[in-house]
This record gives C-alpha cells, structure tokens and sequence, in this order.
C-alpha cells in the first residue's frame, strides 16, 4: 500500500499546512476489511486537537486565505485537481485497502474528486448578488459572504467524493475548513489535505484530524468558532449533530441517507432498465446512501423483471478490493453483523438469487454476498429500515397510485427513479415522489457533480453538489444606500 509517496504521515493530524502529533499521543488500528489485517495506525485526535485546527483556520482566514480574490481561490482547486489526477493510481489503491471497495470503483472516486475541485474551482467567482428595486434615493443589494470556519464529517464509505462535494464547495465560497474523517476509511482524506497543500492550497485553509466521532467529531460540532457543519453518515449520529450545533446556533447540512426506489412500470424498456437496478443496489457493496434498494415493479412486468436480475446476481462475484470484482468486503466486521442480521429478518422472505463470495476470500475479511428477495411487503423491515448492505427487495404493484404510496412509504426521501415510456407520468411522478432527486429511466445520472443532492424527512435537510452548495456554505448580506 503505497503511503510515503502521497507525503502522509497517518498517526498525526494535519493542521496549519503541517504534520502534527495529536495531543493525545494515543493512535488508532485502522482495519483491511479485506482480510482483517491492520493496515496502519492513525491518529486519535481529541478536543484539543479540534481547537488547535479551529485556530488554524481562523488564522488563515486572517491572512493570506481570506484575502484571496475568488478568482484566485478558483485557480487553486483548479490546480488542486489536476494534483489528484496525477495520483489517481495511488489514491485508488489506498481507497481500495481502506475502504473495501473494488479497484475499479475507487479509482472512478479519484476521478469524482478531481471534477469536484474542478467544478468548484470554476465556479468560485460566479456567486453573484443581486440588485433590490425599492424606495426611491435608495440604491439595495446583495452580496454572499463565507460563513468562517466550517466543520466536516465525512463517513468511511465514499471519503474522496464527499470530500469533493464539501469540503471543494466550502473552500471555493472563501471558507476555511476542519476536517474530521471517519475512524474507518481516512487515510485519503489524509493524502488530499497533503495534495492540496502542495497544490498552494494556504496554510490552515483545510486542516484534517483523524479519530473518534465521539471525541474529535463531538469537539468538532461543539466549537464555538465552527459556523456552519456539513455532515453525511447515520440519522442517529445526525440527530446529535444538529442538538450539538444548536447550542451555538450553527446552520447544519445533513445527508442522512435513504432507502430509495425504482418504479418499474408496464411500458418500461426493462432490457436498458435491468443494468441500473442491479448496479444500483450493489455498487460498493450497497454501502451507499443513495443505493436503490427497493425495486417496486408492476405486476405485469414482475416476473420479468425478477428473472432478469435474478440472473445478474447470480453472476455477481465478491470478493477483495485488489482482486477488482463486483462486490468487495463491507468496511468492517461490525457492519458484516448489521448486514447479517437484516438478512436473518428475511428468513420468512423468499431469496431469487445471491451472488457468489469467492473461494479465495479471506476467511477475516468481512463479506456478504449479494442477496436479492422477492415476496416482500412494502411494511417489511427489509423494505422500511437502511440496510446499507449489497441487499435488494423487489415489491409489487397494480397501480400508478399505489406505486406511489408504497414509495413514499417510508422516512426517508432521498433519491427515486421511474422507468416508463409515458412523459406525462414522468413528469406526475416526478412532482409527487418524495426525494431531493428524481432519475427519468435512469439511476444516478453518471454521479452528477452539478446536481443539487441532498433529501427530505430522515435522509436530512439541505443540499450538496452543485451551485446549490455554494449556496449553503455562504452566507447573504444585504446593503442598502440611501443617497438621495
């Protein structure tokens, strides 16, 4: 695993544009969840650390940061994504020991992240205000202003791409950001906040310190000198962020994750639809808070649709991120056992098809073999809670309405995609589903680095990607002139 090159040091934190010892002294075994072997330790940064960050970045907004121009701010994300590209071997390889997911799927990470800090980078000095009419002698406007410091809570399952859509979005608003990666998967967040740096990215601008979210990430949401705090990963976890922010009356970004649907109708072409409902389910062992995990298919077309991926699973292969199948490990022993036990709540469920764990597979890595269930019930647990795990139901029904009601049948309303031939259902469904994203026969829409993402209910509130970030890592002044 190559680490040196990338210029990281995991067992320290990176603050002020250097490589620093945690306060604490005190590292964490970071996990392959491929065989269970240790790959390294990391740093178990605390409260102190946090604040020690928080003051690097509120040193670099004082100074050389904060006095950028946008357009200057622009050409150094730009710069900062041609550097990932020229790393994108090791930046997938480490992704691939870190995270679990197949080579092939972290290298397209590595390619996401440089597009972010492209798109960002072009995209830093066009917020633009606007020009108010109104009373006469008055001359009224607006401006967008960065919020400060912003905190960042990036989970283990996707750290390049959310580090893109977050941290890239802060930075090109004039924000200086802290950093706090998940325990599990940091080791790229690390090799980026180096990258960056090295790319002219000022001191104290990004700064990354690793450890627990109990201590660094509960420091982190808690500091009084931390504005605004983007944050991805459980509802659980999300909940007490936003109590935490509260305290200091602090704006919250939430992406809570979802259990989102396809709807499979009569007229659908289920030849080119089949490809984005497997995928869609299984991509990065259905670690994914956008995964379509309940496929909901007329009853016309059920059979059809079940025999077509029941086919597809049954060809699907898992096994450790470098051998680059399908599926790779889940990112930890501890959430193989949260996967499994879903999987024992469908014992009463009938399994179409599952994927094959190979042979080779070492006996401590942590997989699960694609499973695919058909005979569920919209109110099942299988088809209501987030499995976050390579798992897939398949639902029934008659009708356009109840198609909608059994996807809009749950807390979540993130993504949702309808595959039909009928525009004038299209554009019905894409009104009355419940989700920030809606895909007209298609899933995902090739990542999207310009579409607004984020959802409603328990997949949280505001939005990433896009302008729309932008937006929500800045703040709106308006001015008023009265000269007569």
């Amino acid at each position: 695993m190559t680490l040196r090159p990338l210029g990281i040091d995991p067992t320290q934190c990176f603050i002020g544009g250097r490589w620093v010892p945690s306060q604490s002294g005190e590292t964490l075994d970071l996990r392959n969840p491929s065989d269970g072997s240790t790959l390294c330790a990391i740093a178990k940064g605390n409260a102190q650390d946090i604040d020690t960050a928080v003051q690097a970045a509120e040193a670099a907004l004082a100074s050389d940061w904060g006095k950028l121009a946008n357009f200057e701010r622009g050409r150094i994300l730009a710069r900062i994504g041609q550097e990932v590209l020229k790393h994108v071997d090791a930046l997938a390889e480490l992704e691939a020991h870190d995270v679990g997911k197949p080579l092939k799927q972290a290298r397209a990470d590595v390619i996401a992240l440089a597009r972010y800090m492209e798109f960002y980078g072009g995209a830093a000095d066009k917020i633009h205000g606007t020009t108010i009419p109104y009373l006469d002698g008055y001359t009224v406007y607006s401006m967008r202003e960065p919020h400060g410091v912003t905190g960042h809570i990036i989970p283990w399952n996707y750290p390049m791409q959310i580090i893109g859509r977050s941290v890239g979005a802060a930075l090109a608003m004039g924000n200086a950001a802290v950093l706090k990666p998940a325990e599990e998967a940091c080791l790229t967040a690390l090799a980026f906040a180096q990258i960056a740096h090295d790319a002219g990215l000022p001191a104290g601008a990004l700064n990354v310190v690793p450890g627990l979210g109990a201590e660094a990430g509960a420091a982190l949401t808690a500091h009084p000198g931390v504005r605004h705090i983007s944050f991805t990963g459980s509802v659980g976890v999300g909940k007490m962020i936003q109590s935490s922010a509260a305290a200091n009356v602090v704006p919250v970004t939430l992406e809570l994750g979802g259990k989102s649907p396809q709807l499979v109708f009569e007229d659908a072409d289920v030849d080119a639809a089949l490809p984005f409902l497997t995928n869609a389910g299984i991509q990065n062992a259905g670690q994914t808070c956008s995964a379509s995990s309940r496929i909901l298919v007329h009853t016309s077309r059920y059979d059809e649709v079940v025999t077509g991926m029941a086919e597809r699973y049954a060809a699907l292969r898992a096994g450790p991120a470098m051998n680059d199948l399908d599926v790779g490990p889940l990112v930890s022993m501890r959430q193989k056992q949260i996967v499994e036990g879903f999987l024992a709540k469908g014992s009463d469920l009938e399994i179409a098809a599952r994927g094959e764990i190979m042979a080779d597979a070492p006996s401590g890595g942590a997989y699960v073999a694609p499973t695919l269930f058909t005979g569920v019930s919209a109110d099942h647990v299988l088809a209501q809670d987030e499995i976050f795990g390579p798992v897939q139901v398949v639902i029934p029904f008659d009708t356009e309405e109840e198609a909608v009601q059994i996807a809009n049948g749950t807390a979540y309303g993130l993504v949702a995609s309808v595959w039909s031939a009928n525009g004038a259902r299209q554009m019905r469904l894409a009104k009355q589903l419940r989700a920030g994203q809606v895909f007209l026969n298609n899933y995902g829409a090739g990542g999207g680095v310009e579409l607004p993402f984020g959802g409603s209910g328990l997949s949280g509130h505001g939005r990433e990607k896009g302008f729309e970030a932008l937006y929500g890592f800045s703040t709106l002044k308006t001015v008023a002139a009265l000269h007569g």
